[in-house]
């Protein structure tokens, strides 16, 4: 008999809601919110205010386009955390007042390890080869950068992570300096397939271990952008496809040095890819390149599975569901989690 999970995802600035059957996704349903933009970022009070006002209908749809009622659903996976908080709370309210109204289990989900599980999604008619444990796993987003090495689906072991800035934020910095809209990371990752990622060289940080930092690098750009435009006015306009390729591979570049370097010390055949950063096109290519030169099983999430979302939610609470792990109204949202 299958497993219906909802998932419902308000870590940040996207309200979304997912049902899955055991780990294929039968609804996968995402509000975002274009008021941020204006800003250049997200501001917390408005995510809050938008969530209040996008939860039920996105539940609702991803209910309909599973053709499911909610009598059926076998369990609510909600993000617990990290997050903004405002923004956690919206989910887990309503998470929590669906479960106790429908009499069924509530679990509380970590949205890093999410990240990661979301490797395990399928789609219908399109099941897909899950990662094999142990692996390694690159996990890159706007908030976090890590090296994982996961045991299993809830052991995840920390070998490196960002000492400053997360991977993410440095593409949308980045953008911004450029006078490109907020999210500037897929603007980035556009303009650069027109550019050469060698024409300009910026710093990359060298520390031991396999910890990573980026604020070296935002810096090398700011100073060398500032400086250009002292001289040409109008250097951003005539470069803008070379500079967003080589600020790209700058970045993707320290993130490879490092994962390159986990997979010499960690003896590990298969590895993976995890996290919004994990749609970019020139690091998929840089993993999948890395896979082969070292003859290992790689896997990449879907594009559409990288950013957040409510399907990642609802099959880390699948896996949690079979093992008996539940919460109660107790559970409380937090902003900062650590894996």
């Amino acid at each position: 008999m299958s497993v219906y999970i909802l998932g419902i995802e308000s870590s940040c600035d996207d309200t979304s809601a997912a049902v899955i059957s055991d780990t294929t996704i039968l609804s996968n349903v995402i509000a975002g919110q274009s008021v941020h933009a204006e800003y250049g970022g997200v501001i917390p009070e408005l995510a809050s205010r938008a969530h209040q006002q996008n939860i039920i209908p996105v539940i609702d749809t991803a209910l309909k386009r599973a053709k499911i009622n909610k009598n059926q659903i076998s369990a609510i996976a909600y993000t617990n955390g990290p997050g903004l908080l405002g923004s956690l709370l919206v989910g887990s309210s309503f998470a929590k007042a669906m479960a106790y109204s429908l009499d069924i289990p509530l679990i509380v989900v970590d949205h890093l390890q999410a990240h990661v599980l979301a490797n395990f999604l399928d789609f219908p008619e399109e099941p897909r080869k899950h990662p094999e444990f142990p692996f390694l796993c690159l996990t890159v987003s706007g908030g976090h950068t890590q090296i994982l090495k996961v045991h299993d689906h809830f052991n995840m072991e920390i070998l490196g992570k960002t000492i400053d800035d997360a991977a993410g934020e440095a593409f949308d910095k980045a953008a911004k300096i450029l006078g490109l809209p907020y999210p500037g990371g897929p603007i980035i990752n556009k303009m650069a397939e027109d550019g050469d990622p060698y024409k300009f060289s910026f710093s990359v940080a060298h520390i031991p271990g396999l910890d990573f930092s980026f604020s070296g690098l935002k810096t090398s750009f700011l100073y060398f952008i500032r400086d250009q435009l002292k001289e040409n006015p109008a250097f951003i306009e005539e470069n803008i496809h070379d500079l967003a390729a080589s600020i790209q591979y700058a970045i993707v570049k320290s993130l490879m040095d490092k994962m390159s370097k986990a997979v010499k010390i960690h003896n590990c055949k298969h590895i993976a890819l995890s996290g919004g950063v994990a749609a970019n096109t020139a690091l998929r290519d840089a993993m999948t390149q890395l896979a082969k030169k070292q003859r290992l099983e790689l896997t990449l999430p879907h594009r559409s599975l990288t950013t957040d979302n409510a399907a990642m939610i609802a099959v880390t609470g699948y896996f949690k569901y079979i093992k008996g792990e539940f919460t109660d109204q107790s559970a409380v949202a937090t902003a900062r989690y650590s894996l």
